[in-house]
């Protein structure tokens, strides 16, 4: 079953792909009422018009791909999600610092050096409504927010499985937990380089408060602006503390069932291993958990309600069901209506930039995937996986390294790149920031992002 659909799907079969970005972009634009209003029937419709002409001219392939899809992919990515969304909602961080050019840069450094251990979703949750509240006097604060998408939700996952899915399905695929570390170079030239251009931005916007004489002034949000949070005159307070356990044991699941292999089962056909399974309803069952251990008061405090992930899981859902044909079309490799792009990647520069170029628009943790795939099939055609990834690991780490960095990196291009980056520009519009659009957010990151890139390419992949 696995990928023989992509080797007859015809290219416009991605067409409700296309549009459901064009949607996400533009409909917050030009219809912001309906939109917010209807986004999730929108959602549905999109996903409706490539799902009825599988079943209708494909039957079971269609109806397989799309179990897949539902049943291997979206609803472990969704329970994931959710799990880590809970858990970090649960902590609060009270604190009386005020957002100054260096607070802010400890805030992205800290999250940044965390999201490699406890996954970009983890920290970002934790770390963004304490990072808007200590700027609630700044009247200027989406570009911070852009920053803080960059660095905490995207670049800073780079390190292990846990930090970003592209990276855990290649631990799944035999890549050793900690052979990622030596992804440490490129993250830190990255990171390092977009600090620095935060505390210019920083320094710019202060200067540009302060003649506007609000920089004192605490800017008037709307009606689910965040509150700012007693610190009691201490400088920092943290409490929810018990998550903390909770999320130790979402990393311990997730290692776990990338470590153990179990028996099979099979769900409507899609088959799982049972270690999966276990992963996913120990998910749920923690994030049952930590809504009944945290205190109502203390979620209430920190804002948290259940809108953000909403919107992840409608527009994800319509996501992934028409980006089925895209991907299966790319595993399909030379024998899929997309050859010319998989056929064109040789050298690691290539790599780099084709598998994160997709990335930006695709699920990052399938396109890895396919990359990876790819390199396997280009250097050792043929041979069983596991031995060929022991010697693509000693033979072409290089190769390895440009997918993997190419796949974490660029999904900060867009706000679908990863999910963090949806539900940080979701919370913090409820706090009251107003954010850039799809393609005004896409001009911070073409601006700034893409010269990084290009900057990594020449000192690591060239």
């Amino acid at each position: 079953m696995e990928h023989s659909l992509g080797t007859v799907l015809p290219l416009y079969s991605a067409i409700p792909f296309v549009c459901m970005l064009l949607s996400i972009a533009l409909g917050p634009v030009l219809i912001p009422n309906i939109w917010h209003h209807h986004f999730g029937k929108i959602s549905a419709g999109w996903a409706a018009l490539i799902a009825i002409p599988l079943l209708i001219f494909y039957q079971k392939e269609g109806l397989d791909e799309l179990l897949f899809v539902m049943i291997a992919d979206y609803i472990p990515f969704i329970v994931l999600l959710g799990a880590l969304f809970t858990v970090g909602g649960g902590i609060l961080v009270r604190t009386s610092l005020k957002g100054t050019t260096a607070v802010n840069a400890g805030f992205l450094t800290i999250g940044a050096l965390l999201a490699s251990w406890m996954g970009t979703t983890g920290a970002a949750m934790l770390l963004i409504r304490p990072f808007l509240r200590v700027n609630k006097h700044r009247k200027y604060k989406a570009f911070m927010v852009v920053f803080f998408i960059f660095m905490v939700a995207n670049v800073g996952g780079a390190l292990t499985p846990l930090g970003d899915p592209p990276l855990f399905l290649g631990f799944l695929h035999g890549v050793p937990f900690f052979w990622t570390l030596r992804l440490i170079s490129p993250m830190l030239v990255v990171l390092a380089a977009l600090l620095v251009i935060y505390i210019a931005f920083d320094k710019f916007y202060l200067g540009k408060e302060a003649k506007e004489n609000t920089g004192l002034k605490i800017q008037q949000g709307s009606d689910g602006d965040c509150a700012v949070a007693p610190s009691n005159g201490k400088k920092l307070e943290i409490l929810g503390t018990q998550n903390f356990i909770l999320l130790a044991a979402v990393i311990g699941i997730i290692i776990f069932s990338g470590s153990v292999k179990m028996s099979e089962v099979s769900v409507l056909g899609v088959h799982r291993g049972l270690q999966d399974i276990i992963r996913d309803l120990v998910l749920v069952a923690i994030m049952v958990i930590s809504m009944k251990i945290t205190p109502k008061a203390l979620r209430t405090e920190n804002e948290f309600s259940w809108g953000p992930i909403q919107e992840v899981a409608y527009l994800f859902f319509g996501i992934f069901i028409t980006m089925a044909p895209v991907l299966a079309i790319l595993k399909a490799g030379e024998a899929g209506a997309l050859s010319f792009v998989t056929a064109a990647v040789k050298e690691p520069a290539q790599y780099f930039w084709i598998a994160g170029v997709l990335s930006s628009f695709l699920d990052n943790a399938p396109t890895y995937l396919t990359f990876f795939s790819t390199a396997l099939g280009q250097f050792y055609p043929g041979m069983a996986e596991a031995p060929a990834v022991a010697l693509l690991l000693t033979e072409h780490p290089t190769h390895l390294m440009a997918i993997s960095a190419g796949s974490v990196f660029f999904g900060a291009v867009t706000y679908i790149g990863n999910a963090p980056n949806f539900m940080v520009r979701s919370i913090s519009e409820q706090c009251g920031v107003k954010m850039p659009s799809f393609f005004g957010y896409m001009a911070y990151s073409v601006c700034i992002l893409l010269p990084l890139f290009a900057l990594v390419t020449l000192i690591f992949f060239l």
